[in-house]
């Protein structure tokens, strides 16, 4: 996957501000379920908030890598303990997409 230009970034978070988190992680990291319930949050949003709860900085950061290396998403943003995760959906959901949602609201 090729790295996000800097316009594609500035646009995903623009319509990743009215997300809500749909992914938690604790302190005990990814688990088989959480990891399934993130690749069908992706495949079905494309754009999703990921919320930790890890208290600790760099627990928070190697576990927001993990996440993306698992799911093979982008890490789009990260502020405190929220991160903004984009993956291109291989067959895009128009129901379901936040970035189709979105196009449709600024037309």
């Amino acid at each position: 996957m090729a790295a996000l230009s800097i316009q594609e970034r500035k646009r995903l978070r623009q319509i990743g501000h009215a997300l809500n988190p749909v992914v938690m992680l604790g302190d005990k990291g990814l688990s088989e379920g959480v990891t399934e319930e993130l690749n069908r949050a992706l495949n079905d949003h494309e754009l999703i908030k990921v919320k930790i709860v890890a208290e600790d900085r760099e627990a928070r950061a190697a576990l927001i890598a993990e996440v993306a290396a698992v799911s093979g998403a982008e890490v789009v943003q990260t502020i405190g303990k929220i991160a903004l995760l984009y993956k291109k959906a291989p067959k895009q959901n128009p129901k379901l997409s936040n970035l189709v949602r979105h196009a449709h609201l600024s037309n």
